[in-house]
């Protein structure tokens, strides 16, 4: 099971997202869009680093 709110207190806790700089739906959207696209990146990244030096083995 997956649980979303985690991926919502990483965004809270650890990249200091509080609150929405935009206003209107459609923009509010997009920057969801921009900060679940930064979070699995860099969630990829981190999986990529562990694999290439050997700790996920």
């Amino acid at each position: 099971m997956i649980e979303p709110e985690s991926v919502f207190g990483q965004m809270k806790s650890n990249r200091s997202f509080r609150r929405f700089l935009l206003r209107g739906l459609p923009k509010v959207s997009l920057e969801v869009g921009w900060l679940s696209l930064a979070h699995n990146l860099l969630k990829w990244a981190t999986t990529k680093e562990k694999e290439r030096v050997g700790v996920g083995i």
